[in-house]
């Protein structure tokens, strides 16, 4: 599978688990920061990275280098999967299930992290065997890396898309995709404009800051003319 360029989309982060870890050398104990990182564009793209530093930020700026190298693309039907599927990785069994328009994400802590990075916004989940974060987290992935889109389904096996699913249910599809689309771009619009808000308003901060800055010196210069002012009181009084 080809690689996907990160630099073309538009990514999002999310740090799943920052844990301290230690190993056992000669001279003792070296402690150092692991993170895990989901990052997605909330469109179809998703992908998670580990990243190892002696510093929190460092560590969680590793982790997110990796996941932008690991990113999938997945087939959405509408706000939510094509058809359930269960994987385990490890001791961690995770099972995805489609669910009707307006159910929302029903799932844990790092599934959930996962779910929201790819863009799936109806869907029913269940983790078994381990809790693990890391291992859910991959388990999860490996989930929808084993999803199809229905097109792709029916060029394999030589049908139409009507043929597979049948007319109503691909009519059904055609239409929760359309309205998938206007929700995503809705949503991206409106994350733009909370970011040039944010920017706007962090801006105006600065230019406030600034002026204090200003007339704090000159305060400062009006009081060391006072104390020169009160200099001279003094050196007339002693000259009397």
């Amino acid at each position: 599978m080809a690689r996907i360029d990160a630099s073309k989309l538009n990514l999002e982060e999310t740090v799943v688990q920052v844990s301290r870890v230690s190993k056992v050398v000669k001279g003792g104990r070296r402690f150092s920061i692991r993170a895990l990182v989901v990052v997605g564009d909330r469109n179809g793209h998703v992908g998670y990275g580990f990243g190892k530093a002696s510093e929190y930020t460092e560590a969680i700026r590793k982790g997110v280098e990796d996941a932008k190298k690991n990113l999938i693309q997945i087939p959405l039907s509408g706000t939510t999967i094509p058809f359930s599927v269960t994987t385990n990785f490890g001791a961690s069994e995770v099972m995805l299930k489609p669910a009707a328009p307006g159910t929302g994400v029903i799932a844990g802590g790092a599934v959930r992290a996962v779910m929201e990075s790819a863009g799936v916004r109806d869907i029913l989940t269940k983790t078994l065997g381990s809790t693990n974060k890391a291992n859910t987290v991959q388990a999860t992935v490996m989930c929808l890396r084993e999803l199809r889109s229905p097109e792709s389904e029916a060029a394999r096996r030589g049908k139409t898309v009507a043929e597979l699913l049948g007319k109503k249910r691909a009519a059904q599809l055609v239409a929760a995709n359309v309205a998938a689309a206007e929700q995503a771009a809705a949503a991206r619009a409106a994350r733009e404009e909370e970011i040039r808000e944010s920017r706007a308003l962090s801006g105006r901060g600065d230019r406030r800051g600034g002026g204090d800055r200003r007339g704090g010196g000159g305060d400062r210069g009006g009081d060391r003319r006072g104390g020169g002012d009160r200099g001279g009181d003094r050196g007339g009084d002693r000259r009397r």
